[in-house]
């Protein structure tokens, strides 16, 4: 049974930074990614993360300001944030990709019907 728990999520002020964690457990990934879903609009790619080579994509709005990192032996991926916007408040999803044949991830990696599992969220706000 895969589980993915998120956990970092909270208020901050504008400027201010938050590190995101998640775990996984059941499985070792292809990928592991981060997608937010503000209220009232669709969920969208925020960051990516290739385990074997630590390859990383990002989204034109958060390049520069997030970074998404890796610890192999925890089996976690991490989202730090910062010069957060109130733009960035957001529900936080951490996602996982399983192992694939000939399997293009850096062509596909901003979709969320790429990914396998999902985490259950976690809160960020960002107050003005």
């Amino acid at each position: 049974q895969v589980q993915l728990v998120e956990s970092g999520g909270g208020l901050v002020q504008a400027g201010g930074s938050l590190r995101l964690s998640c775990t996984a457990s059941g499985r070792t990934f292809l990928a592991m990614g981060w997608f937010r879903q503000a209220a009232g609009k669709e969920r969208e790619f925020v960051a990516a993360l290739t385990w074997s080579t630590s390859s990383t994509f990002y989204s034109d709005s958060v390049k520069g300001r997030f970074t998404i990192s890796r610890d192999n032996a925890k089996n976690s991926a991490y989202l730090q944030m910062n010069s957060l916007k109130p733009e960035d408040t957001a529900v936080y999803y951490c996602a996982a990709v399983l192992p694939r044949f000939a399997f293009a991830f850096s062509a596909r990696y901003y979709s969320s019907q790429v990914y396998d599992f999902w985490g259950q969220g976690t809160q960020v706000t960002v107050s003005s």
